[in-house]
């Protein structure tokens, strides 16, 4: 562990949002202390569903760390829904021409890998086993840290700037006074992991909107399948009493669901009970939150890995900028908070709606039903889902009327298009 004491900049949390923040902000030649209260270079974050949608692959090719990922067994993904219309199948297309994708690969894999390479990029002195117990402050803006070791001793950790990269329960933001506006989430949610599970899609996701019930199933690596329900809580006392069969009963009542009895069960089920969703101003004078820190949405939606990843990026190259001298810090963290929330406050107010318990609204069972039809309608639900469009985007006038001309006048697709 170093033992320096001023930093460029103190980030708290070593997971994928610290780890990305600290690589780049490194690369531009600043010194960064990373801050991690377990001690296990292979520690991982365990209740995760780890679908990485492709808004974020830039981020893993810009780290350089894709190639690695695939090495390690990570699925290019992609995804077809399933409404009572039927399947859409849609591909956003990058400017290639060719489709985009994100990854799925397990946590076990991915953070240790994330950390491997911001430990081996020169100015990132990673910190193991320290807690954060308190923020160190001068005339209005934020400092540094002070962090606890496991043998109850302190560390003052000065730097320009502090970066809340600790997840959902960010103590670095409560620290701060930084509140969350929440918004419940009345649905729940269970997974497990399947080997040689055959999905009528292949590699390509499933997702079910079953309404109100939604569940998928994502290939990920060592040839596993992730199957998980989001559940309204009214259900949880009996789902609680016998999951498993509760379980394999929502994958039974699917159209083309996955056929359990083929495939080998290697996980226990596990469980998210109560997530609610929860998004916080994402920077202040001095310090500035990234990944679930900043905001934590539904993870019914698996948008968690991929924001943390961009948002971590975003905050590296603002506050990178300033912190080389390139215009006041303030300023760039105030640019970055403007875009922390244009780019994903929409999004995650959508998803938090659908996480009230609801079924869908009229406009979204019309661009579900359309896409069905209509391969345009398609992609630009695909765009979206993979968060490559905004809200606006999808729910424009111009996308409403394309999908109403598709119900009324495109021929209906075969199904087989899921294979």
């Amino acid at each position: 562990m170093s033992q320096r004491a001023d930093y460029d900049v103190v980030v708290v949390g070593a997971s994928l949002a610290g780890c990305t923040a600290a690589t780049l902000l490194a690369r531009r030649g600043l010194s960064v202390a990373l801050v991690e209260r377990r001690a296990g270079a292979g520690a991982y974050k365990r209740v995760c569903t780890h679908f990485i949608q492709p808004c974020a692959t830039p981020t893993l090719q810009r780290l350089g760390v894709a190639e690695a990922i695939e090495d390690a067994g990570g699925v290019r993904n992609s995804l077809n829904v399933w409404s009572r219309a039927g399947w859409l199948v849609g591909r956003h297309r990058r400017p290639d021409g060719e489709s985009s994708y994100g990854y799925t690969i397990r946590r076990e894999k991915l953070d240790p890998l994330l950390r491997s390479v911001a430990a081996q990029t020169p100015g990132v002195a990673v910190c193991p086993g320290l807690t954060v117990t308190r923020l160190l402050a001068e005339r209005g803006r934020f400092t540094g840290v002070v962090a606890r070791d496991r043998d109850r001793s302190e560390r003052r950790i000065r730097a320009r700037l502090v970066v809340g990269a600790d997840g959902r329960g960010s103590a670095t933001a409560d620290l701060a006074g930084i509140r969350p506006h929440t918004i419940p989430n009345r649905r729940f949610l269970y997974f497990a992991y399947y080997r040689d599970l055959p999905l009528g899609s292949g590699t390509a996701g499933q997702m079910w909107f079953a309404e109100p019930d939604v569940a998928y199933a994502y290939p990920c690596d060592d040839g596993l399948t992730l199957l998980a329900c989001a559940l309204t809580k009214d259900r949880l006392e009996m789902f609680k009493a016998a999951p498993e069969i509760e379980f394999a009963r929502v994958f039974s009542q699917l159209a083309d669901g996955p056929p359990l009895e083929r495939a080998e069960q290697v996980s226990p089920l596990i469980g998210k009970l109560d997530m609610p969703n929860a998004h916080r101003r994402a920077a202040v004078p001095g310090l500035a939150l990234a990944g679930d820190a900043a905001l934590a949405a539904d993870p019914m939606w698996a948008v968690g890995c991929g924001w943390a990843l961009q948002s971590a990026e975003w905050l590296a190259d603002h506050a990178g900028a300033a912190l080389s001298g390139e215009g006041p810090l303030d300023s760039a963290l105030s640019r970055y908070r403007r875009m922390h929330r244009r780019r994903l406050l929409a999004h995650h107010l959508v998803c938090a709606s659908y996480s009230s318990g609801r079924r869908l609204m009229p406009h979204e069972r019309l661009l579900l039903s359309a896409g069905v039809r209509d391969s345009v309608t398609a992609d630009r639900v695909a765009a979206f889902g993979e968060r490559m469009i905004g809200v606006h985007d999808v729910f424009s006038p111009r996308s409403i009327a394309r999908a109403l001309w598709a119900l009324a006048f495109a021929a209906a697709r075969p199904p087989a298009a899921i294979a």
